[in-house]
């Protein structure tokens, strides 16, 4: 089925690893880049690139925006280092564009989280990933809350290693470990045609199974 794909973070590393899969697979994309330096680079993956700073869209602005699509993926993030903007895009964009999702009857949201998340994500106050922490367990439970068709994907620290095709997931037996971006945005491609992964939050690593057989575990 071709869906009408919205993806966030659009220039995002992961991001630039799944937009060919998903416009391989026949998806119309767009591709939200905050960056315009950004438009040719995202062109060429076959996605049509939207430049929108969803930092400051209000949810009125985002649903305009998500109108006519069937799918969000959220792969962007302030990365890190300064808690305020951490908090403004990981925690309050994250949630405008669910409600926005919502408002223009955008059925399917895929966030991109990390192994990990929630509210007992024990990473003390006084540590610089607090604020992240924080802001993707909001951001996630408010996403669990909605009436959407979500599904939360929780990958492990991230690499650069080349694609595997293949994971472990905690309902497998992973505790966490690494897991690479290319491999990520496969698992992203895979949930997003598998609608068992809906209302699931999914943590993965690297591991010996593939990919569409360890989601459907």
């Amino acid at each position: 089925m071709r869906n009408r794909i919205v993806v966030i973070g659009g220039h995002g590393k992961v991001a630039r690893l799944l937009l060919p899969l998903l416009t391989d697979a026949g998806h119309q994309v767009t591709a939200i880049i905050r960056n315009p330096d950004h438009t040719a680079a995202v062109a060429a993956t076959g996605a049509s690139p939207l430049v929108a700073d969803v930092e400051r869209l209000d949810t009125g602005a985002l649903a305009e925006l998500f109108t006519g699509h069937d799918t969000i993926i959220w792969s962007a993030g302030a990365g890190g280092g300064d808690p305020t903007r951490t908090f403004a895009v990981d925690r309050d964009a994250a949630i405008r564009s669910m409600d926005a999702a919502i408002q223009a009857g955008v059925p399917r949201y895929l966030m991109v989280s990390y192994f990990g998340a929630g509210p007992d994500h024990g990473v003390p106050q006084d540590n610089p990933f607090f604020a992240y922490a924080e802001a993707k367990a909001a951001a996630d439970r408010h996403l669990a809350g909605t009436t959407l068709s979500w599904t939360v994907l929780a990958p492990s620290r991230l690499t650069d290693d080349p694609a595997t095709g293949r994971i472990e997931t905690a309902a497998q037996g992973a505790t966490g470990g690494a897991v690479s971006r290319a491999d990520v945005a496969a698992t992203i491609l895979a949930a997003l045609h598998d609608p068992s992964t809906v209302g699931r939050t999914i943590e993965f690593n690297n591991g010996p199974t593939p990919v569409a057989e360890a989601l459907r575990a």
